[in-house]
């Protein structure tokens, strides 16, 4: 009688897995969508996606609305317990060493890979509407020293906390929890609090989180409810495929540098993090993924202070995937135009992203954003990103969980370097 009790047993455990429900979610979506694009006009298809996407956003900002808090509580208790500011600057130092290094090879294997491949030689202009570049274009005006320095320096922790500034958080619960380190022990009562607090908020994300699989079903509904992924794919066919070697060489990078560090652990870092990982890419936002990747690397060892550190950190600073596309696209589009950019130019290019990339945490389609300005920098028609609008929520779907993978790497790799 035992032997179908433990089959029945594992049979509900594998249905009851996150990862499988959103996969299956996924799946499902999917169909679904191919089958209102098949069946229904242009309209009502409109109509359909834009009613089945609102699943993924309600489930966005539910995360969204924990994101906030968590930063907040978690990183002020992370620092008041490391101390003191030499530890601080200690972590901070080796966590902007792993990041500015990350983002360079990024970087670099999208410029290999699309001078390699050259995707956009050949390529044809007639079809693509080059209007529907306002929507990136015009953000670009946010795009200036001045609007940086402004971006990381929160002028009311309010306000910072109420559109979600990450970075401006950081900034104020780096300063909050050094005041409480350096009070000492009349700082304690504020500080366990803050610690329950946080405790709270986590068990509030496993609430959240078992809305995912509906979110990332209505978030792939809704794209291929209104795009012909078969033509899509088709005419893309060279840039996403040279997109993708693009990709899978950062990941066997990030990965082997991983395993360097954590040997054997990485195998169970992978175990822990795939979740996090599958959602980013169901509804292409690794913000969605905040709280439940920051509750998977304290399960998988690493201590709550570097965690709570690192992590608000590296979505500020760390986004290998969305690195690696900047150089990618923005190469492709002067590629497609006939622009010759000689290799100095290019590593001109490539230094410029890394660091005007690092001011625009929060900004929406930030990737796109960056890549307009830069053309615009570099002599590049800035029109030029509409070639890449069609087919750009596929390829963020790939950034968003590679995204993921990056800042789950460095926080285990700086928390084994601090012993932690």
């Amino acid at each position: 009688m035992t032997k179908p009790e433990n089959h029945q047993d594992q049979k509900k455990s594998f249905f009851s897995n996150l990862t499988v429900q959103i996969l299956v979610a996924m799946i499902a979506g999917a169909l679904l969508g191919i089958y209102i694009h098949n069946n229904l006009n242009e309209d009502d298809a409109k109509g359909f996606s834009d009613k089945i996407k609102m699943l993924a956003t309600i489930f966005i900002r539910l995360v969204q609305m924990i994101i906030s808090p968590l930063v907040f509580t978690t990183l002020v208790v992370g620092i008041a317990k490391l101390g003191d500011i030499k530890s601080v600057g200690r972590i901070g130092g080796k966590a902007m060493l792993w990041f500015f290094s990350a983002s360079f090879i990024s970087l670099l294997i999208g410029m290999f890979w699309v001078n390699t491949l050259q995707p956009g030689i050949g390529l044809d202009l007639g079809t693509v509407d080059l209007s529907t570049a306002s929507e990136v274009t015009d953000k670009t005006k946010v795009f200036s020293f001045q609007n940086f320095v402004e971006h990381i320096i929160p002028k009311s922790i309010v306000e910072a906390m109420a559109t979600n500034e990450i970075l401006q958080i950081v900034i104020f619960s780096i300063f909050f929890g050094l005041a409480a380190a350096s009070i000492g022990d009349n700082a304690k009562p504020v500080v366990n609090a803050l610690d329950k607090t946080s405790h709270i908020i986590l068990k509030m994300v496993n609430y959240v989180m078992k809305f995912a699989p509906v979110g990332v079903f209505g978030a792939i509904a809704g794209v291929f409810a209104i795009k012909d992924v078969n033509d899509l794919l088709f005419t893309y066919a060279k840039f996403f495929s040279s997109f993708m070697v693009g990709i899978l060489s950062l990941w066997v990078f990030l990965l082997a540098i991983g395993f360097i560090f954590l040997r054997g652990r990485m195998a169970t870092l992978l175990k822990r993090i795939t979740g996090p990982i599958v959602i980013a890419f169901g509804t292409t936002s690794s913000e969605a993924v905040f709280p439940k990747l920051t509750e998977e690397l304290e399960r998988f060892g690493v201590k709550d202070k570097i965690v709570s550190f690192m992590l608000p950190l590296g979505y500020s600073f760390n986004l290998d995937g969305s690195m690696m596309y900047m150089t990618f696209a923005s190469i492709f589009i002067a590629q497609v135009y006939g622009v010759e950019l000689d290799t100095p130019t290019q590593m001109t290019m490539l230094l410029v992203l890394m660091l005007t990339s690092k001011g625009i945490a929060g900004v929406p389609r930030a990737s796109l954003v960056v890549v307009a300005a830069t053309c615009g920098m570099f002599n590049i028609p800035v029109e030029g990103i509409a070639l890449i609008l069609p087919i750009d929520h596929f390829c963020d779907m790939f950034r968003s969980g590679t995204n993921v993978l990056g800042n789950a790497i460095a926080t285990s790799v700086v928390g084994k370097w601090e012993k932690e």
